[in-house]
């Protein structure tokens, strides 16, 4: 994952960290830009078109693997404006299959190809602010106790993961939710941006450091690009003349300088200008570039290091020790060895 890469869940800012194990997302990534120096796996330019085996099909190890947006299923639907429409269900004992297409929300389906679809007694129907039961919509009458029901293209949401499949299928999609309206996923997406925006205010806004102007007896002028991705009233926080605190970063985005959080050796400093960028701002970028300046400049900021910045209104909290790799930047603190653990 690209340290300006943007994770999208329900339609809404998402870290990976919630993002359910199984869930499928949609990728844009891209190749290695330095094979020789390359962190991840270096795959033939066409792996994504090589069949791994004759189980998994083709695309499961492509060789664009730096990541610049991971969406899932409703994340993509909204922001590429469609929609699935429901043509069947068959249920017994409260699972089965159903069978949809995704199409334009407003336009021509006729190219849409039906998907065939597992879910089970665990898939979630939303509806305005209701979570029912499989049982429950069963006893509305909307869905059939057993056998199949035909539906003339109702427009649903679905989110979709990887599950075991019967009929000796592997790579069929499993239904996890299913939004039946608009103000469901409204409210999904409100719930996850308070959520990230909750997490953003407490780890500091990502950023990237595109200058620093070094003046006498470590004072500086730091200036730096918030990355993109986030909700709106984050980048608000950020006022000209009000206190910031700026902190060094790995390409990870844990914090690096500091021995026990991140704010313990930190640059801290007025904002002196909030600029934002006309035209189209590139994926991963916010288009808002900070200027502030700091009476103790840090080794850790410097021109093309990414760092993360909190205005001084957000919360001082302390970060669990997984999280700060500690000023060494030492491997063993990311990849520790057994060495970690007593002897007795």
């Amino acid at each position: 994952m690209l340290p300006y890469g943007i994770v999208r869940y329900h339609g809404a800012p998402a870290d990976l960290r919630d993002i359910p194990l199984g869930t499928v997302l949609h990728v844009r990534a891209f190749l290695p830009p330095d094979p020789k120096n390359s962190s991840v796996p270096v795959l033939p330019v066409n792996n994504k078109n090589i069949d791994a085996n004759h189980y998994r099909g083709i695309g499961v190890f492509p060789a664009e693997n730096h990541v610049l947006l991971l969406e899932d299923e409703p994340s993509r639907c909204l922001s590429e404006g469609l929609i699935w429409r429901l043509k069947e269900v068959a249920l017994k004992n409260n699972e089965g299959f159903l069978l949809a297409s995704r199409t334009p929300k407003h336009g021509d389906d006729s190219k849409a190809t039906e998907e065939k679809m597992t879910f089970d007694a665990a898939t979630r129907f939303w509806r305005g602010r209701e979570c029912l039961r499989i049982e429950e919509v069963i006893a509305e009458g909307l869905w059939p106790a057993d056998g199949k029901k035909s539906f003339a293209g109702q427009p649903i949401l679905l989110g979709i993961t990887w599950k075991p499949t019967p009929d000796g299928i592997f790579t069929r999609f499993h239904v996890s939710d299913i939004w039946l309206d608009d103000t469901s996923i409204e409210r999904a997406a409100r719930n996850q941006t308070e959520a990230h925006k909750a997490f953003i205010r407490s780890r500091w806004m990502p950023a990237w450091v595109d200058s620093v102007e070094y003046g006498k007896f470590g004072r500086a002028t730091v200036t730096a690009t918030l990355f993109g991705g986030m909700d709106p009233s984050l980048y608000a926080d950020f006022q000209k003349d009000t206190q910031v605190i700026m902190n060094g970063a790995e390409n990870t985005l844990k914090h690096t300088a500091g021995g026990y959080g991140p704010a313990h050796i930190a640059s801290k400093g007025p904002l002196l200008q909030v600029a934002k960028a006309s035209g189209e701002v590139p994926m991963g970028s916010s288009g808002i570039q900070i200027r502030f300046e700091t009476d103790l400049i840090i080794e850790a900021i410097r021109p093309t290091r990414v760092v993360r910045v909190r205005p001084g209104t957000w919360p001082a909290v302390s970060l669990p020790r997984e999280e700060i790799l500690g000023d060494s930047n030492n491997p063993q603190d990311r990849f520790p060895t057994p060495a970690i653990f007593p002897k007795y």
